[in-house]
């Protein structure tokens, strides 16, 4: 995504969740909130507002309206080439944003509207009601729409979509390399994606949930192999990755079809669709590393073309991998997981 989008979550939740569900989604990113700001009244929030209350930052009204110190709009179905022109000729008269709502994407030739509006700066947003149709959304209005009104109820799918976004990232941090040691033979995935990955960009791979290793993709070569960009020799069949979604995924589970998380040296997440995966018998090596108190470990493929990337972005292969070297890693404290998906406060141990 070349432009700057904006997602906006319309939180479908009961009154006494909302502190918790809006903490953590502006934990995630989010900046704006389509809801009553009275109903934030008490919440410590940045948050901005989108709403009919005149009390919000991006005020939607029923006719032409200036509020001092607001951005005002107004919110559209269209369901017909006569809506757009009613909403030009509305945009032209000063709004300085509209909501539109469409039921049949497929018939609706929205680049012209959009185009015209960004010429008189009116910013257009959507609305939606599945991480799928944002999804949509963003690649049929690919000129310019300016965000989306998700709604949801779902932390997980506000993370879905901003990794769509390619607005999701994570803290990577240095870990330190404890042990490495061949294991013997064991069964690893290549995980081939319909994408080219670019220099820095891998997997987030490991043996435990809360400590994934960046392993990069086949970019590079060796002197025995040609590049393969877009492949990543992940890591044994137990290894965890994470999906787009934040659930994880074993990797003797993925297969064409699936989506994964391809992370760059900067943390900077994007989705990746696996176009092939291949289990096969090798070699083995078994890494250990640490980042402050947690330590993790992968199991790899004991083969100069499995490389990670140390802080400096630089690549390190695994058969070059010493005690003491540092690579980037991502960490944070464990939780439980129940098929996939993290459940706060279960008491776990994983070694």
């Amino acid at each position: 995504m070349s432009k700057n989008r904006e997602l906006i979550i319309a939180p479908k939740i009961s009154r006494g969740q909302i502190a918790k569900f809006v903490s953590e989604i502006e934990k995630e990113g989010i900046k704006i909130v389509n809801m009553d700001p009275s109903s934030l009244k008490g919440i410590k929030t940045k948050l901005s507002t989108i709403h009919t209350s005149t009390n919000a930052d991006y005020v939607i009204v029923d006719k032409i309206t200036k509020l001092r110190g607001k951005k005002t709009g107004m919110k559209f179905k269209v369901l017909s080439n006569a809506d757009i022109e009613k909403i030009l000729q509305l945009a032209k008269a000063g709004l300085d944003f509209v909501i539109i709502e469409v039921k049949d994407w497929k018939i609706i030739p929205l680049e012209n509207i959009i185009a015209k509006l960004h010429k008189i700066h009116t910013k257009v947003f959507a609305v939606a009601n599945t991480p799928d149709e944002v999804r949509k959304m963003f690649s049929i209005l690919e000129i310019g729409v300016d965000g989306v009104i998700f709604s949801t109820n779902s932390l997980n799918e506000v993370k879905e979509t901003l990794v769509y976004l390619g607005t999701k990232s994570f803290d990577l941090k240095s870990a330190k390399i404890l042990e490495i040691k061949e294991v013997g033979n064991g069964e690893r995935v290549c995980v081939d994606t319909a994408s080219m990955l670019q220099r820095g960009e891998g997997m987030l791979i490991g043996s435990r949930s809360n400590f994934l290793f960046l392993v990069h993709n086949e970019s590079v070569g060796s002197s025995f192999t040609s590049p393969r960009p877009f492949r990543v020799n992940a890591g044994a069949v137990h290894c965890y990755t994470l999906s787009p979604d934040g659930t994880t995924n074993y990797l003797s589970e993925l297969e064409t079809g699936s989506e994964v998380l391809v992370i760059d040296s900067h943390g900077k997440a994007r989705r990746a669709t696996v176009g092939r995966s291949k289990i096969e018998s090798r070699p083995m090596l078994m890494i250990k590393a640490q980042i402050g108190n947690e330590i993790g470990g992968i199991i790899a493929q004991n083969a100069e073309t499995i490389r990670f990337v140390r802080p400096d972005g630089h690549l390190i292969s695994v058969t070059h991998l010493k005690k003491g070297d540092s690579v980037l890693a991502y960490s944070k404290p464990a939780t439980g997981r129940h098929f996939g998906m993290e459940v706060d406060d279960e008491y776990i141990i994983e070694k």
